[in-house]
């Protein structure tokens, strides 16, 4: 026999097959990862594929960017990840993206399987891995068997169709990637159905939307796949609706409905306070979306309806009067069913009047930024906005109204990491290359991974990166002073960014003030990453002198 014929009869191995079911099952196309000892067997498995494998700086970066990929696209971000130290680096964005229930497969090689838990010194050695990342994921998983590798991917990816969304870790032995597999060649991905809620509870709840008077709806990240039925079910209740900062643009630019995620400022608070029936659909009702002031003074005294694909977020927070289990999608489009004519209830007007005492063009804490914003409108109108913990971001969260949703997204909400920002707008403009991406960051989130820069040039991702500089950690310094606490540890050296881009092949401009900003953007070439550093002092003065 031939030594073609031969390798044509070889079983396929392990390794071979994870890259096979991914890509012609489950349909993945790009990976996330640094090749480690422990990993190069996958990456035998990569050659000649049409998966694009995107090499990061760190584990954390990986994350991040499949964190951004997935928000971006709705679909899972795929990590290829090393043992140990590699998994102990992604934890943090597993962390993030467990917060906001973003699908994320994280595949990592773990040590061989007679020595799991034998305390051996090997490479890379962790006393369980798993139990270590269990903390962080849906659910974590070595593999003992490589023939059950098709049972193992089904699962998670029926996490991330069926159920709700968030890391999936699955580790495979290092003696395992070369196993020979029984497996079929063609392994078919099962149909899944998203749970709809109870017909019986669903009538009640129209029931109790028909007879409201003041009614109210509170709409989350849940709700991202199906924006039309969001927006014709508000408009049918004629409902002032809060947006959370994961649910932006989920209605459309400047809905006459949408009160943003305001949440916790006054005007909103009272609304909600007086609201008779108020209908949460994929929201947590957590505090950085509706208590971002920390004083608890959020309150739903009216009769609570509550949709979501996990029981247990039914009863957390807020009291509910019914609870509905149910894909929040899904729900919104039966429960229109309910609705199929427009009720009138003054809501346009109640909204009006809210988002008047609001002001929030007008307000002190946002003036530094409405031009900001206003300048990535008029230049860049579709782009998606990632974002960082900094002061932009905060403004932004109030200020910002995007066309449609998966456009807007940040870590200064629920887990709240730093360094987020910047992969994760790689992550997104790798999955969404027909739109403009903008990366919002500070000078000291930055430097969580600024290294990610390279990652940007390597790749040709034209992602234009805002940078924020105000000499430091400018939140917690404002916290220690209203507090009665030095400032310790927040006046921080920056280095010099436009010799640091320069270094890493990013063109990158000094801007000090609202109309050099606009011509940095209108001046941006599209073939990589452009650096806008905005000197914060500069910048503040420039938009004081104006008004």
């Amino acid at each position: 026999m031939t030594n073609k014929a031969q390798s044509q009869q070889a079983p396929m191995t392990c390794a071979e097959l994870l890259i096979r079911l991914l890509r012609d099952t489950y349909g993945v196309r790009a990976l996330f990862g640094i090749p480690g000892v422990h990993t190069v067997e996958l990456y035998r498995g990569l050659e000649g594929s049409d998966v694009q494998h995107i090499t990061p700086r760190h584990e954390q970066g990986a994350g991040f960017m499949a964190d951004g990929y997935a928000r971006a696209s709705g679909q899972p971000g795929v990590c290829l990840i090393i043992t140990g130290p590699g998994m102990t680096n992604m934890a943090t964005a597993m962390g993030q993206a467990l917060a906001d229930s973003i699908p994320m497969l994280v595949i990592s090689s773990v040590n061989r399987r007679d020595t799991l838990g034998m305390g051996q010194g090997r490479l890379h050695e962790l006393p369980s891995q798993q139990q270590m990342i269990s903390g962080v994921a849906r659910f974590s998983h070595t593999l003992l068997d490589a023939n059950t590798l098709p049972e193992v991917l089904a699962q998670a990816f029926a996490v991330f169709n069926g159920a709700r969304p968030g890391p999936v870790h699955i580790e495979i032995p290092i003696d395992l990637f070369n196993a020979p597999v029984k497996a079929p060649v063609s392994w078919q991905a099962p149909r899944l159905y998203r749970a709809a809620p109870d017909p019986e509870g669903l009538t009640e709840a129209a029931r109790l939307l028909h007879a409201a008077k003041q009614p109210l709806v509170l709409l989350g990240g849940g709700c991202v796949s199906a924006p039309e039925a969001a927006r014709a079910l508000v408009e049918n209740l004629d409902a002032p609706t809060v947006t959370t900062i994961n649910a932006k643009g989920l209605l459309g630019r400047d809905h006459p409905l949408d009160l943003g995620a305001n949440a916790a400022l006054p005007a909103v608070r009272e609304l909600a306070a007086n609201a008779d029936v108020i209908l949460a659909v994929g929201t947590e009702l957590g505090e950085t979306d509706y208590d971002v002031v920390f004083d608890g003074g959020f309150h739903l005294n009216g009769t609570l309806i509550r949709i979501d694909l996990d029981p247990e977020q039914l009863v957390r927070n807020q009291r509910v009067t019914l609870g509905l289990v149910g894909d929040a999608g899904r729900s919104l489009e039966l429960l229109l069913g309910y609705f199929p004519e427009p009720l009138y209830r003054h809501g346009k007007a109640r909204t009006a009047a809210v988002l008047s005492a609001l002001s929030l063009h007008n307000d002190p804490a946002f003036s530094d930024f409405v031009p900001l914003y206003a300048t990535l409108v008029e230049h860049l109108p579709e782009a998606i906005l990632v974002g960082d913990s900094t002061a932009p971001v905060y403004a932004g969260n109030h200020l910002v109204s995007q066309p449609a949703p998966r456009r807007y997204f940040n870590a200064s909400t629920g887990y709240g990491t730093l360094g987020y920002g910047l992969p994760a707008a790689l992550g997104a403009q790798l999955a969404r290359a027909d739109l403009p991406v903008v990366a919002l960051v500070g000078d000291g989130g930055v430097m969580f991974t600024l290294s990610e820069m390279a990652t940007a040039v390597e790749e040709r991702l034209p992602v234009v990166i805002v940078l924020w500089h105000n000499a430091g950690y400018e939140e917690i310094r404002r916290y220690m002073d209203a507090n009665g606490v030095a400032r310790l540890g927040v006046d921080i050296q920056a280095p010099n960014f436009l010799t640091l881009a320069e270094g890493f092949g990013c063109p990158g401009v000094l801007v000090e003030s609202p109309a050099e900003f606009a011509k940095a953007l209108a001046n941006r070439e599209t073939n990589g990453p452009l650096l806008i550093e905005i000197d914060a002092a500069a910048w503040q003065r420039a938009c004081a002198f104006s008004d």
